[in-house]
């Protein structure tokens, strides 16, 4: 619930704007002087405030100049006489985000409410990203600031200039080339070459080829030297994604290569020392491929001597409405907003696909847009089963595998908090909990309040 501050010394004006704001779902205060609204400001920092320009004492114009000297990022709106318009555009020019003419035309006036939060909202969630992203510059495209995404930027911190192998693994979709490239370019051989290779990709006849390369003749089709990915990284290094789906009768080469730090091409006989540092990927179950025999475990310790979790967006979903904004960016919709329901929708939906999946969403939608605000009738309909949506949208139902009550109870806390603009007193009301039940709750899951929005 968006928080206003009123400030007219007009009782009436005051009373019917009052009225108007909390008809529309607002939080409204008023003030009937510039000194109290300064005063209210400061003690409340509402998330818009309204003026009237003519005022006794301190006037509309001296508050707005008081207001942005304290908060340069506050957002006011002027209310002005029809035949004062140069006094408002003066307004305008020392901060103020709009100005409303009396007599004003009331649904003139919630649009006008209603695109300052929009801007105030979306300044809001820019300026998170840009902490995030200034947080973790060296992250590059790796978008996230929940608990989850934090243990694995630390991770990242801590052995990134190291030569320990690295074994990401993770879902697919969840970015596990995007950390083996952090990990290569916080290193110090990010001067180096980063060679990638898709173990599950490349037939398995020609995947020993790929690796360490092979001399003309060795085989059907050799008819020149090849260099392979080994060498190819050499003083970088090399990702081998996909890694579990190896060929069993390749993995001892590579342990070799692991182990020896030299490789030998395909029809070759001598060896050829290396410098290069692995990072391995997979979406497999290691445990069960160790258990099955279709993976070798003196190969996987060689690999996974730092193991690296990354997990599945529906387990950060905190991060889901800053992953939205990066790719509206990325794909030419800096300028596009997001109804509240289809945040809510893309917030609860379960995105078996992660984080790649949600990019391709997103830029479907912004690709099918008919405007600059997109609303949850956009959406693809499949898409809207599974989610917690308003009463004849959709029935939330749980994944056949189960699901964790803990993180349950956590989705709802956020999505309440969200749904509300983190205002903790109407969440609570809507989960019809105690203020301080709730408050419980943040501390048990860790959730963060972001800035100004307590």
């Amino acid at each position: 619930m968006s928080r206003i501050l009123v400030v007219d010394d007009d009782i009436s004006l005051r009373r019917v704007l009052e009225y108007n704001l909390q008809e529309e779902g607002y939080e409204v205060q008023t003030a009937s002087s510039g000194e109290e609204g300064l005063y209210l400001f400061g003690q409340a920092q509402p998330d818009l405030v309204i003026t009237d320009m003519k005022m006794p004492g301190m006037d509309g114009l001296t508050l707005l100049t008081s207001i942005k000297e304290r908060s340069p990022e506050s957002l006011v709106v002027i209310i002005t006489a029809f035949g004062t318009i140069d006094l408002a555009v003066e307004a305008m020019k020392s901060g103020a985000y709009d100005y409303i003419t009396k007599p004003f035309n009331r649904e003139a006036l919630k649009l006008t409410i209603r695109k300052a939060l929009q801007f105030n909202g979306l300044t809001h969630e820019n300026r998170r990203l840009r902490r995030q992203l200034a947080d973790h510059a060296d992250f590059r495209t790796i978008v996230g600031s929940s608990p989850e995404m934090e243990k694995v930027f630390n991770v990242i911190r801590k052995v990134a200039d190291t030569e320990a192998p690295v074994l990401i693994t993770g879902e697919s979709g969840t970015g596990k080339e995007l950390v083996a490239r952090s990990l290569h370019g916080n290193s110090s051989r990010k001067d180096g070459p980063f060679q990638a290779i898709n173990c599950a990709a490349i037939p398995r006849d020609l995947l020993e080829s790929e690796l360490f390369g092979h001399l003309k003749g060795a085989f059907t089709g050799a008819v020149r030297d090849k260099v392979g990915k080994f060498l190819l990284a050499e003083g970088g290094t090399l990702f081998l994604d996909e890694v579990g789906e190896l060929p069993l009768e390749l993995q001892p080469k590579l342990l070799r290569a692991l182990q020896e730090k030299e490789v030998e091409p395909v029809g070759g006989s001598c060896s050829q020392k290396l410098d290069v540092r692995v990072v391995a990927a997979t979406n497999l179950n290691m445990d069960q491929a160790l258990a099955a025999g279709s993976f070798r475990e003196d190969l996987y310790y060689r690999l996974a001597v730092i193991p690296l979790h990354l997990p599945p967006l529906r387990e950060r979903r905190t991060d889901i409405p800053l992953l939205i904004r990066y790719f509206c960016g990325k794909h030419g919709g800096a300028q596009v907003s997001l109804d509240k329901d289809l945040l809510l929708a893309l917030t609860l939906y379960s995105w078996p696909g992660n984080v790649r999946e949600l990019e391709n969403v997103v830029e479907r939608l912004l690709i099918m847009r008919s405007g600059d605000n997109l609303t949850l009738g956009e959406l693809p309909e499949k898409m809207l089963r599974g989610t917690s949506l308003p009463p004849g949208r959709a029935v939330f139902t749980l994944p056949d595998e189960g699901y964790p009550l803990e993180q349950l109870e956590r989705e709802v806390v956020l999505n309440a908090l969200e749904r509300n603009d983190w205002n903790q007193t109407a969440a609570a009301r809507f989960l019809r909990i105690p203020r301080h039940t709730l408050i419980y709750r943040l501390e048990k899951y860790a959730i963060t309040v972001p800035e100004k929005k307590s």
